[in-house]
């Protein structure tokens, strides 16, 4: 008989990751998971890349990469090393580590939504085996992995800490921004034992340059929500600030950057026609959720989501005025809107304040129409629908406007053609002063 010790559990998980013999399953090929599993493909590691939609898994497959700032040679670059994406997920069992990168939106009471997560928890949860780690990424309430995730893996017959590994690891995706990456952006990672986060930091840390530890899953949901929550209300106070600044006949961005130039104490951020994407406008009310099971009512939090809520209706406002100013109701005025995406140079509308502008032109009955370089055809969404391409900016389609908003302020925009041909300009980015032009802000 041999005196070799027989590897443990998260030994041999531990060789696996180290010898790059793992298969890494990413659940969820969107705006997370993609560039996850570019960067996981690219260093070294076969990727299944698991989600519901047919036509992405024939995208992904094909090597046609649906989200603007990944190539199409970053797929191909991966699938030399064996990703293929899939709806089977009995083949989560062939994964020695399953990432999860699902939505978790919120309801219409504005609650947190949960059904994506355990959906995918139900789809996998036959096939978790001794030997995997489990992370979630996707942004949630503090205890989210412990009270939901967790269950799931007991049922199975294995034990978190011994023969199976549970983190959570919140993404901090940027898309667009060309400075950082999935592979440079710092990892926070939270384990449920610290034999988790011992194997988790060694998962991530083969892909990524920084991984951050905390003490739990739970710390690490609650980073993620204070990164946003923070953003939320600096944003909100600035759209307050911006409304103030409007009353007194002041321009706020002037005021902002010249506030900015103080070495100390002041980080600019900035005002607009509300706040986008799945993030911001989302994961605050996931703490606020919580809390009340605490008998806490967060005040800042809910006060900044009501003012950036209401910055869409105060543009409108602002189109009203000046409109009427001209003789013109809105009523009938052709109006046309510059940005659908959420934020600039990416083609992602979700939870875009430019849609929530469009819909309340579409009830005043207004002539619509928009221009996106990065949307040739407004997506189809679960709540909002409009049967619209984007128009070409000429100065005849300029020209025969009432009146063009600037609601996001992509590189791609002929500025000067703009300025010059649109009867009435109203800029809620303050790209406009930037360059140096007078038009009306909003």
């Amino acid at each position: 008989m041999s005196d070799t010790p027989i590897p443990s559990t998260v030994d041999r998980l531990l060789d696996q990751i180290s010898q790059k013999s793992a298969t890494i399953g990413i659940i969820g090929m969107g705006y997370v998971g993609i560039p996850l599993a570019v960067a996981v493909g690219h260093a070294g590691y076969r990727v299944i890349g698991f989600d519901v939609l047919p036509d992405r898994i024939e995208q992904l497959n094909s090597c046609h990469s649906p989200i603007g700032h990944i190539p199409d040679a970053a797929l191909e670059q991966i699938q030399k090393t064996g990703f293929e994406a899939t709806n089977d997920f009995a083949r989560a069992t062939e994964c020695e580590a399953l990432i999860i990168c699902v939505p978790t939106p919120l309801d219409k009471t504005r609650e947190p939504d949960l059904s994506f997560v355990t959906s995918t928890m139900d789809a996998i949860g036959p096939y978790l085996r001794a030997g995997q780690l489990l992370a979630l990424e996707s942004t949630t309430w503090p205890g989210t992995t412990d009270e939901v995730l967790k269950p799931y893996v007991e049922r199975a017959g294995l034990t978190v800490g011994e023969d199976f590994f549970l983190v959570y690891s919140p993404e901090r995706e940027d898309p667009g921004n060309a400075s950082f990456s999935t592979q440079s952006i710092p990892k926070v990672l939270g384990g449920d034992t610290q034999a988790c986060r011992a194997v988790g930091v060694a998962l991530y840390s083969a892909f990524i340059d920084e991984v951050v530890p905390v003490s739990s899953t739970k710390a690490a949901e609650m980073t993620k929500l204070l990164e946003n929550i923070q953003r939320s209300v600096n944003i909100g106070l600035m759209n307050e600030m911006k409304i103030v600044a409007d009353a007194m006949n002041l321009d706020i961005f002037e005021i902002i950057d010249a506030a900015a130039t103080k070495p100390f104490g002041f980080i600019p951020y900035y005002p607009g026609p509300g706040i986008g994407g799945h993030c911001i406008p989302i994961d605050p009310f996931y703490l606020t959720w919580k809390a009340r099971e605490f008998g806490l009512h967060t005040r800042f939090i809910e006060l900044a989501g009501e003012i950036n809520a209401a910055m869409p209706t105060y543009v409108i406002d602002k189109l009203v005025r000046v409109l009427s100013e001209r003789g013109k109701a809105l009523k009938g005025a052709k109006v046309m809107v510059l940005g659908v995406a959420y934020k600039r140079d990416i083609e992602d509308v979700r939870e875009s304040p430019s849609v929530i502008v469009m819909e309340q032109l579409r009830d005043w009955n207004a002539d619509l129409s928009y221009s996106d370089p990065h949307v040739p055809d407004f997506p189809v969404m679960r709540e909002h629908r409009f049967d619209l391409s984007s128009t070409d900016l000429t100065p005849e389609t300029l020209a025969q406007q009432d009146a063009v908003i600037l609601l996001t302020d992509h590189s791609g925009f002929d500025y000067d053609l703009i300025a010059e041909h649109a009867p009435l300009l109203i800029d809620t980015r303050g790209v406009y002063r930037r360059l140096g032009k007078k038009v009306q802000t909003a």
